[in-house]
């Protein structure tokens, strides 16, 4: 198992922003009810794979033959083909990648399913714009708060905690600002005082006597000191995985693994978020082997470790995994994709239709291409519409997604 002080070691002082390249890749935040009081849906674990992810190359239309015209160099083989590594089939038109083979069961058995030809219906191509809009939940900036931050503030009740929000970063991920009582706890405690504990003790008490000279900081600092002990009293250093479960050792994985130990602890966990970034595959992207292809065995072996660890509490937890915007579909002169509208869409939970791929598929012809990308036919918040009302118990949807009526997609029992 990996230590406290070894992690610390590994990842060292994190600095600059929290959007996409500057810190480790898995940078959860963390969203608490009140203490050992837990939410009365599911736990919510939102994974954003930033930079752009080629869902073509992940959820392969394989039937459809303008998908291998326009990607001689890096379609992958239809599932009947020769080779070794080839598309995995999932229902005779769609098939995962192989090097999304640890997903393949999950899916055939029907707890896990892709949403194909969705995202944010905008026109924009700028990492930066086009993922504050889909972690706002809107088309632009009429709202300033996140998606999941006004989910938990519609929750919110008089006896709100104030560990209901915590970032472990510099700053809290996009998606959950607006929530309650949020706070950033990594510069505090973890990072930059060295996993130090009587040094975060000292820094604490300096912090609780400056802030008493004002009332409303003093409570700032209090909910900071109460997220503190929550957090420390669950040691996650020492979390067993169960049934069997082996995370892998890179930095996604222990975030997962992490937020793992969180929900066993029965702590309120509301919703984590994990971002795993390196999507933005303009040159070298690779076919069934490469860039893209590294990092979908990173994503599909840490979502089976966590999946096989929460065993029958997966009842309890829905897995959404999002990117920004898909990829065009022809692929450019540097074996890379450029960006471009639509992708796909992961949901993991074990109360989800028994279908591997939910689409209204707008076929890849020249006449149905938006400017060249995969159109949009399924808003990305019409899955978390029905995501918020079914399994998060949430029916306040024009609190969270103001302006905006939901299509139900039919994803959730």
């Amino acid at each position: 198992m990996i230590s406290r002080r070894a992690f610390l070691k590994t990842t060292g002082t994190v600095t600059g922003i929290s959007a996409t390249f500057g810190l480790p890749s898995w940078m959860p935040r963390l969203a608490f009810a009140q203490p050992y009081n837990n939410p009365k849906g599911d736990v919510l674990v939102s994974i954003f794979l930033r930079g752009g992810a080629d869902a073509l190359n992940m959820v392969v239309p394989h039937a459809e033959d303008a998908y291998y015209t326009a990607r001689p160099q890096l379609s992958i083989p239809r599932p009947d083909a020769s080779d070794d590594a080839k598309t995995l089939d999932l229902d005779g038109f769609f098939g995962l990648h192989p090097a999304l083979a640890s997903l393949h069961q999950i899916m055939q058995d029907g707890r896990m399913l892709a949403v194909h030809a969705t995202g944010s219906p905008h026109d924009s191509r700028s990492h930066f714009e086009a993922m504050d809009y889909m972690e706002r939940g809107s088309q632009g900036f009429d709202v300033s708060t996140g998606w999941i931050g006004r989910h938990l503030a519609s929750t919110a009740t008089d006896m709100d905690s104030p560990i209901r929000g915590i970032g472990w970063g510099t700053a809290i991920q996009r998606a959950l600002t607006g929530a309650p009582s949020t706070i950033a706890m990594q510069s505090i405690i973890d990072y930059h005082l060295g996993g130090d504990e009587q040094a975060a003790l000292q820094m604490m008490n300096s912090l609780m006597s400056l802030y008493q000279i004002d009332g409303s900081l003093g409570d700032t600092a209090q909910s900071t000191q109460d997220a503190v002990n929550v957090v420390q009293a669950v040691g996650y250093e020492n979390y067993v995985p169960q049934y069997g479960a082996e995370y892998p050792e890179n930095d996604f994985a222990f975030g997962l693994r992490q937020t793992a130990a969180l929900i066993r602890a029965d702590v309120g966990l509301e919703s984590a978020c994990i971002d795993l970034g390196g999507w933005d595959t303009h040159v070298n992207q690779g076919g069934t082997n490469g860039t893209q292809a590294n990092l979908m065995q990173t994503l599909a072996d840490g979502l089976l470790a966590f999946h096989q660890d929460m065993g029958p509490d997966m009842n309890r937890v829905t897995v959404i995994v999002m990117s920004e915007f898909g990829r065009r579909l022809a692929e450019n002169g540097g074996r890379g994709t450029d960006h471009g509208a639509g992708g796909a869409l992961f949901v993991m939970s074990d109360n989800l239709i028994q279908q591997p791929v939910i689409t209204d598929w707008p076929t890849l012809a020249p006449d149905k291409l938006d400017q060249g990308d995969l159109a949009i036919t399924i808003d990305y918040r019409d899955v978390l519409s029905e995501l918020l009302d079914k399994r998060l118990k949430n029916s306040a949807l024009n609190e969270v997604f103001p302006n905006f009526t939901p299509t139900p997609r039919g994803i959730f029992v």
